[in-house]
């Protein structure tokens, strides 16, 4: 996998990844998956959808993980 993606959930990342954390993870996957750091015009649709698509997925993720000793409340509070 790609080294520059990094774990963004707690405890490694001690506060909640921001939305900017989410879409340079997605970015930096879809980079690796395709083969392309910049899209040639023609490609660029499919592979901004692509991020979007795997930045959502990946916000999903993060909301819906339990980490074990963090409560609910925690993991909202940051």
């Amino acid at each position: 996998m790609c080294r520059s993606i990094k774990t963004l959930r707690p405890p490694v990342l001690p506060e909640e990844a921001t939305e900017e954390d989410i879409r340079a993870a997605a970015l930096q996957y879809v980079r690796k998956i395709s083969g392309f750091r910049a899209p040639a015009a023609h490609n660029r649709e499919v592979f901004d959808r692509a991020v979007d698509a795997v930045a959502e997925a990946t916000a999903e993720l993060l909301a819906g993980l339990e980490v074990r000793g963090q409560t609910a409340a925690a993991r909202r509070a940051g």
